[in-house]
Order: structure tokens, then sequence, then C-alpha cells
């Protein structure tokens, strides 16, 4: 199987695993499973759950595609306002709600099991967008320097944030500390002036909310004038009371849904949640605004908030934090900053004189980093980020969340994919609404959840239908949808009937002892048949006993790759038979030169011939070796081939290489015809010189093979002529030699040459022939 094909299957037995009973349970099971609702569908011994299997299985079942319940999941969006480009120096200003920095607003999501959707969500800085700057101080004596040098913050801080804002807004609160024992002293002159000598201070107090956010910078320094210093006993401040206040008591602060920075001025550490049994609070603190007269009132009722329950308010309200603390305590506030969103922390100097650097600071790189956070999700949805920020940089995982390095005016995006596993707990696909937003900011884009918990073949379903047994089930999606306490293909069965005697004799072939063949579970008296790992293989029949997958097999493929399987059996393509479907009926690879089925010398079986005749060889019968002629007829090209003479020998590596030849020294060397297995010629030909050569042809495995003797032979009476004048020659030249000086005669050379260079010839020795010569 191929790689495709294996992952068909793995997609598919997932469907076919889930046993799903209804369309709704099987499109729940994961995004390829599809449901059949034709009918007809099913063969006998299959049960509903084999309706559920991926699409191209179903297909492949020949279950019509106009049947296959597949909903899909979508996308809608239905507010899509662009973000806003809004220029510092033009004359008509907008209103912090006319400003658009996140797109789109709001989304409708359709989501099914398994199947994630995915949107793309931009966010752009814009330009002099309104800020709201609320600075809480700790008033204890330790910060009495401090406190002169924040007298003029106002107008100070005004003038330097002109460059980032046209529209700028600073309040004031002060802090000392539950005004309870032991973080004060509750001696009534102490309570008073709680500070030593002829230091003038006032009394404790916990969280006053000295001036409203405003825009008037020198109310802000008139008021803060104003301020006396006070003191308490231990170390630690109760800044997270103060915090806590200003977060949620929105209307007394006076936050507007704009950028939102709380400065929080300090010298040393802070309270959290548990510490307030010391004092004997034991009540959690319940983070709600309990401001009267602008005071804090009931510090000494509630705990400390804890840090976790901080953050919650601080992004539930949409305030991003600056610690400005003096270097003494930078680690424990940077500590603090890794468990909060969206903050900063700054090094104050010992008279907080560089105060309006440290916000200036601070703000820049709150600003340049935009951080996604969602709501709370319902239960089995996920959601998973990719950003995609300035230059192209991307992010995955919890990096996907967030972009750094901003620049007003720069725009950013973000691919968003939520995916759900399951349909809501409840049953009931009711919508559910999330929402994501930049931390800090109040813009926020509204997504609301619709879940795909049914097919829409459900829809006109028939409930107490006649087509399921005793109308104890709802006809829908082609398949018969239970009542409770009631199972079978039909629904004829309850739960308590299922494991009788008398229904499993039933699912038993011909009274025998296996219940459905060992291939299926008796359900209410009718086999149903296990799903096989591979979808493709399926089990069928009354009692299971059928399979479309234990048919022989020919070339290691199921019936040949010819036919298909039906019940242990190939039932074979058109022009092909046999057990395996492996023998071609098609007679065209028979057919001869002479247009004859294997040459009229043979059958054609199975598409290849079988020649009736040993004689006869070749895909159609037409090659015979033995033949009268073969020798003639391949004569020319084995002298050429083996003693380079003969008609053919300019054309010979044209005209005769379609044969192997092979050269033995003698005639006993040849192959002999009892020692084949295959038809073999014996040939002798004469040559030119009236000389023999031997060889054989044959053809074994489509391979032409000649064996020849390597060396001539004379005929028999001419061999005893020519060696006899040989010598008569021989005795001429010796009677020459003792006469020729005497009679002056020329010796008898030509004679005798010839008929030496003839003999050497027969025997094969040319180059001495030539020598002679």
């Amino acid at each position: 199987l191929n790689v495709g094909t294996c992952c068909l299957f793995s997609e598919g037995s997932i469907c076919i695993k889930a046993n799903a009973q209804s369309c709704g349970e099987c499109i729940q099971v994961a995004e390829t499973c599809g449901w059949c609702s034709d009918e007809t569908f099913l063969t006998v011994g299959e049960s509903k759950s084999a309706r559920c299997d991926d699409l191209e299985s179903l297909k492949k079942r020949n279950c019509d595609v106009a049947k296959i319940e597949n909903p899909r999941g979508s996308i809608s969006i239905d507010e899509n306002k662009p973000v806003t480009n809004r220029k510092k120096d033009v004359a008509e200003k907008l209103k912090p709600e006319q400003i658009t920095q996140i797109q789109p607003q709001k989304l409708t999501l359709t989501l099914r099991s398994g199947e994630p959707q995915t949107f793309e969500l931009k966010f752009k800085r814009a330009e002099d967008y309104p800020i709201d700057l609320y600075y809480l101080m700790d008033l204890s004596f330790s910060m009495k320097d401090d406190l002169e040098n924040v007298k003029n913050l106002g107008t100070d801080l005004m003038r330097e944030m002109q460059e980032i804002t046209s529209d700028f807004q600073i309040g004031f609160g002060s802090i000392v500390e539950k005004t309870v024992m032991p973080y004060i002293s509750t001696t009534p002159a102490r309570f008073i002036n709680p500070c030593t000598g002829n230091q003038n201070c006032t009394r404790p107090f916990s969280y006053k909310n000295v001036l409203k956010l405003t825009d008037k910078g020198d109310e802000f320094n008139r008021l803060v004038s104003e301020q006396q210093i006070s003191e308490n006993l231990d170390s630690s401040e109760g800044g997270f009371d103060a915090i806590m206040q200003v977060a949620v008591c929105e209307e007394q602060i006076g936050w507007r849904n704009v950028t939102r920075l709380l400065v929080f001025s300090t010298d040393a550490g802070f309270h959290f949640a548990g510490d307030g049994k010391l004092g004997g609070i034991v009540l959690p603190n319940d983070g709600r605004c309990h401001l009267e007269n602008n005071t804090y009132t009931m510090s000494h009722y509630y705990d400390y908030p804890s840090i976790a329950h901080l953050v919650q308010k601080l992004s539930d309200h949409n305030i991003q934090t600056i610690f400005a603390v003096t270097e003494e305590f930078q680690p424990v506030y940077k500590e603090l900053k890794n468990l909060i969103p969206k903050s900063a922390v700054g090094t104050l100097s010992s008279n907080s004189s560089n105060v309006i650097k440290l916000i200036i600071d601070a703000y820049n790189s709150l600003s340049s980093e935009v951080i996604l956070e969602n709501g709370r999700l319902p239960e089995g949805v996920s959601i998973t980020y990719k950003s995609i920020c300035k230059n192209g940089v991307e992010g995955t995982g919890e990096n996907g969340r967030k972009c750094s390095n901003i620049s007003i005016g720069d725009e950013v995006s973000f691919k968003i994919s939520i995916e759900s596993q399951k349909c809501p707990s409840s049953g009931k696909a009711e919508p559910e609404t999330i929402r994501i937003k930049p931390l800090g900011f109040t813009e926020e884009v509204e997504i609301v959840l619709n879940f795909i918990c049914d097919c829409q073949c459900a829809t006109e379903g028939e409930p107490d239908s006649k087509k399921c047994f005793e109308g104890n089930g709802t006809f829908e999606c082609g398949a018969c949808k239970c009542n409770d306490g009631r199972i079978g293909r039909l629904c004829e069965c309850s739960i308590d009937e299922v494991r009788t005697e008398d229904l499993d004799a039933n699912c038993r072939k011909d009274n025998g002892m296996d219940i459905c063949s060992n291939n299926g579970d008796c359900v209410c008296g009718t086999c149903e048949c296990k799903k096989r790992e591979n979808p493709a293989e399926i089990y069928s029949g009354k009692y299971c006993e059928c399979d479309n997958f234990n048919c022989d097999r020919s070339n290691n493929k199921l019936c040949g790759g010819h036919g298909r399987c039906e019940c242990r059996k190939c039932i074979c393509d058109a022009n092909y038979t046999g057990s395996a479907c492996d023998c071609s009926l098609e007679t065209s690879t028979c057919l001869a030169k002479n247009g004859q089925i294997c040459n009229g010398r043979g059958t054609c079986v199975c598409g290849i011939c079988k020649c009736t005749s040993p004689k006869f060889q070749g895909p159609t019968c037409e090659i015979c070796p033995t033949c009268p002629g073969v020798c003639a007829e391949h004569k020319d090209c084995v002298q050429c081939r083996a003693f380079e003479v003969g008609e053919k020998k300019d054309t010979c590596e044209r005209d005769c290489s379609y044969f192997q030849l092979i050269k033995v020294k003698d005639l006993n060397q040849l192959p002999q015809p009892t020692d084949q297995s295959f038809s073999l010629a014996h040939c002798k030909e004469r040559d030119a010189n009236d000389c023999w050569f031997y060889y054989t042809y044959a053809i074994r495995n489509d391979t032409k093979e000649v064996y020849v003797v390597e060396t001539l032979g004379m005929i028999g009476p001419a061999k005893f002529l020519l060696f006899s004048n040989m010598l008569c020659c021989l005795l001429l030249l010796l009677c020459w030699e003792f006469i020729a000086p005497s009679s002056g005669s020329s010796p008898p050379c030509i004679f005798c040459s010839s008929v030496i260079i003839s003999y050497l010839l027969c025997f094969g020795l040319t180059g001495e022939a030539e020598l002679v010569s």
C-alpha cells in the first residue's frame, strides 16, 4: 500500500472504531468522518455504526455522494471597522469611542468537532491616543522628601505628556496602612498624630482618593501640596488594598475607556492575602468598591487581596501598572512584575526627583508591546495564536500572543485558531461567547461560538417510527436512533435481553458452536459483524461468515487485481477467469504472424500459447529449431562469426548479431539432444573449400544459441587425395633438389604449394597456409 492509502485507512479506522449509533455521534468523532444516510446502504450483518466512515471509504462503498452527511464549520464577520489612522496635529479630535485599534470587532464561528476555524486579527497603535494616569503614593513618614518633589508633578507631567498625547488626565491617591493593630498605634494620642517629636503628621488611613482624574495639572499640584505625611508601625505597606480600590472604583476614580496607567510610588514592601490575620482580619478581600467620601472604609474588615486576585481585577479593568520603587526594593517588585501582565518597574530616586522620566520610560515600554488574552473558554474548546509582528517576525505558542517593539502607527496581525473537541456536555448546542483583547486596552473582539452537534438530516427525523421495531426509535438519516434502553439495528431489543441463550441461538450458522462465525457479536438475535483495522476489509453475511479479503491472490494482489472478493470467492472482471482471476481470456497475445491462434500448432491458455508439438517453440509456436532448412538459414552467419569467411563476411556485424556464439574444440563438446530440455538442431555444412564445419542451433529462454566446432574438417575422399598429392609434391621437391643443378629446369612450386595450402586450410591452419604461399 502507498502512504496515501495507509493514511486513509488510519483516518477511516477512527470513524469505524467510534461505533457511532447516529449521525450526530458520527460527525463529532473527527472532521474526516461522514455518515451515509442512504437507507439501503448496509449489507446483511453490518451494524448501524458502519454508516460512519471517512468520506473516501463511503464513496468506495458506493454511498451516493448526495447521501453523505458531512457538515462543515464556518466563519462570519459581523463587525469589521478598519483601524483608525489618527493624526495628532489634526484640528478635529476624535472621541475615544471613535478610535479603533483592533479589527475585526465581532465574529460568529460555527464549530464542528476537530475542525479548527482560523481568522486574522489586526492591531494598530493609534497616534494621539488618550491616556489616564493615576498617581498612587505611599505617604508613610519615610516618603516625606518624595512628597515635596511630587507637589509639582501635575503640571510638569502634563507638559511632558503633550509629546505623546493631546488628551491626558491625571489623578492622585495616597496610602498608609490598615487602621488596626499591629499595623498602626491605636493609642488616642498616637492615632491623632502618629509621628514622634515635633513632627506634625496626619492621622493614619488605609487609602484616600485625593483627586479624581482631571486634565487640570494645577489642580493636581494644589491638592498634592495640601497632603501630609503619616506613619505606621511595620515596614510593609497596605498598597494592595489601595490598588484594588483604584481598579474597581471606576466611577469614583474617573477612568475613561482609554489607556489606563496606575503609578504606585513607594519605598517599602507590601502586605498580601493572609497578612490580615495579624490584625484579626480573616475575611478574604471581596474585590468590590468601598469608597465613602473618597476613603476606603473596609480596611479593618477585609484582608489584603491576593496577587492573583489583583491580577484579575487589573486585567478586567484594563489597567497597566508602573511600580516606581526605590533601589532597595527593586528585586521584590520585579518578581511581582513577572506575575502581573502589562506592568513595569522603575527605579525611584531617594527623593522621587526622577519620577517624570521614570513614568515616560515605563509608558513607552508598556505601549511598545501588545499581548492578547482571552476570557474563559467553554469546555472542550481550545485556542491557539500565531503572531506576525514588525518586519515579518513570527511567533507561535505563548509567543504567538504578543508582539514587541511596536511604534505608534505600526500594524501587526495575529492568526487565531479556535477548535472544539466536543459538543457542550449539556447536549445542547447553545451559542457561547468569548472575548479576546490586548492587555491594557479597552477594545476587544467578541466571538460568538455555535456548535454543530447533529446532522441536517436529523431535523427531518420521524419519532416513534414504524420503521423501527414497535416504534422504539426515531428514524433519521437512514437509520433508527433508538430510544433509551433500546438497542439493535432496528431498536428491536432492550438492553436486558442482549445476553439470553435463545437469542444467541439465532446467531449460530447450521446450529454450530461459533456465534457469528467468531467474526461478530450477537445483538438481539442478530449478528453485528466486527470492524477491521482496515476499513476496506469487511465481514458480512447473516452470520458474518463472509468477508472481502480472504480470496485467492495472484502477484500478491487480491483476485489478481482483476476482480473483487465476495464472500471469500473472486468475482472476476470481464475477460478474466480462474480462482484468482489470473487467467486472461484475451487471445490477441496468442496470434501468430499468419493470423492463426498459436500458429495452428498450439492452444491459447490464459493468454499464453501451449504448443502441441515439442518441435515448435516461442510465444506463438512459430519457432522450430529442428525443422528442415534451419541449418541452411543460419549457415552464412555462423561462417562469418566463427571463421570470418563466407558471403556475409563484410556485413557480419550488422546481419549476424542475433545469436550468442560459443566455440568448442571438437564434435564431442557440442550439446546433445538428450542433454537438453529444449529443441536443438545439429548442423553440418560445407564451405567454399569443400571443408565441413559443425554447429548446433537452439532457442533457450528466448535466447538464440549457436555452438560451433572451431576447426574445419575435410570430406573423406578429398582429404585422402589431397594428402597423397602433398606427399608427391614433397618427393618432387626433394628430387629436384638433387636433379635441378644439372638439368637447369624450374621446380614444380606452383602445383605443390596449392596442394599444401589446401591441406592446411582444411585443418584450420590459416597462418601456416599463408606462410607456405
